[in-house]
């Protein structure tokens, strides 16, 4: 009886994670669609507000000097561009490159400040002190390795300027700049298209949210302000605050059109530290804001706390049942070829053939979905869809998208261990960097 209820919960919770994904699937379609036909134009800005660019960097003498490079060179009004460049606790030569980039004749008379932090509080410590230093009406954020594209902040800008009273914080998109150099970046870049080209597309779409990525956006200074600004030594700052301005009723709107090219880890090693960070900070801050679900808080609160809780807590552990139930009725297959007299443990009824044909269906329906998602993806890219992705795509199903277990069960223990024992989880890992 048991193992049949288990069976059932796995099955219809395969089958509600299914459904989630075809919806947000049609809803990205539906939104390029609408958006594949317009001819994108740079035409002069009604105004240009002054813009403070931070840029928090720890550590990063190999890629700051192209970043900084790329957001002095972009379309956007010099005098009306306000750069903090923070080599925050630095034990290399992250400063010297900001010094030596700012040397060229270029950019000598540009609004530009190098700040040797030696503060704590990790990226949000950094940012918290940008505000206080910032002059703009907005704050922009690129994360040292995010090289924006010439118009990313003219987008962003004009994207704002649609809405000011509802839009408080504007975002773009990340491309990932070492895209070709292994499998694992090959299937990093997947990942990002899909997740920034479906999903962020579909929620702003159907329910016009939007969510901080914490790279390449634009916030309201007075609002940051408002709020209390960011929360100090969080491992995932921009959730965080993508909650709040949910639950003050105003928007994050989405300017699909500005972008930016991100380095991605090239080593599993570092690519698993990472996302493992990603795990654990969106963990708690699904945790803190988990009782907003039976309060009177915002209803696009409610919707995103309800999916990341369906994402993180239930779909995962639904995979990892069907896993469980997988493994163990093959195990006992290959065992009865010893002992006849041995019982599958999960199946219904006396046959464990019915079970076998529908959670073959459930994966074969996951595989498909899976392959679907990234080709509609890739579609929405110039070169992108190619023969090679999808078999690429078939390859990382049962390889890169299955590490992805790992990290939510890691994550799961580790913020469990960390309330139980008192410690502080907060700890930032260092993602490596490499000389493009």
């Amino acid at each position: 009886m048991i193992q049949e209820t288990l069976m059932i919960i796995t099955l219809v919770s395969i089958w509600i994670s299914l459904f989630m994904s075809i919806f947000t699937l049609g809803g990205a379609t539906a939104f390029w669609l609408k958006h594949s036909a317009k001819v994108v134009k740079i035409t002069p800005l009604s105004r240009y507000p002054m813009i403070t660019i931070a840029v928090p960097a720890h550590n990063e003498e190999v890629v700051i000097a192209q970043t900084t490079r790329a957001i002095l060179d972009m379309n956007y009004p010099a005098d009306r561009m306000e750069l903090l460049l923070f080599a925050d606790n630095c034990t290399d030569g992250t400063a010297a490159e900001m010094r030596r980039t700012l040397a060229d004749p270029r950019y000598r008379n540009r609004n530009v400040r190098i700040i040797e932090r030696t503060g704590s509080g990790g990226k949000a410590g950094v940012l918290n002190d940008a505000l206080k230093m910032a002059h703009g009406d907005y704050i922009g954020v690129y994360d040292a390795d995010a090289m924006p594209e010439t118009n990313a902040l003219y987008f962003l800008v004009r994207k704002a300027l649609e809405n000011p009273e509802r839009y408080v914080a504007v975002f773009g998109r990340n491309k990932t700049r070492n895209a070709q150099q292994n499998f694992l970046t090959r299937c990093i870049n997947q990942e990002i298209i899909v997740t920034q080209r479906i999903r962020h597309c579909a929620i702003w779409h159907l329910f016009k949210i939007g969510f901080i990525p914490g790279t390449n956006f634009i916030i309201q200074r007075q609002f940051v302000q408002e709020i209390g600004g960011w929360s100090d030594g969080a491992l995932t700052e921009d959730t965080d605050i993508s909650f709040k301005i949910m639950q003050r009723g105003k928007l994050i709107a989405l300017a699909y059109n500005s972008e930016a090219f991100q380095q991605e880890p090239e080593r599993v090693h570092d690519y698993y530290f990472q996302r493992l960070r990603w795990a654990k900070g969106n963990y708690q801050v699904i945790i803190h804001n988990l009782r907003h679900l039976f309060d009177h808080s915002n209803w696009r609160v409610k919707l995103e706390i309800f999916y990341y809780s369906c994402i993180f807590f239930w779909f995962n552990a639904a995979i990892v049942l069907s896993d469980i139930i997988f493994l163990a009725n093959a195990s006992y297959l290959i065992a009865r070829f010893f002992d006849p007299a041995l019982a599958i443990p999960f199946t219904f009824g006396e046959s464990n053939i019915l079970i076998m044909q529908v959670l073959l269906l459930n994966w074969l329906l996951m595989i498909i979905l899976y392959i679907l998602q990234i080709s509609t993806a890739m579609a929405t890219q110039f070169g992108q869809a190619t023969t090679s992705q999808i078999w690429l795509a078939l390859a990382s199903y049962f390889t890169y998208s299955q590490l992805f277990i790992l990290v939510s069960i890691h994550a799961v223990c580790s913020v469990s261990l960390d309330a139980i024992l008192g410690r502080n989880g907060n700890v930032w890992v260092k993602t490596k960097r490499f000389d493009d």
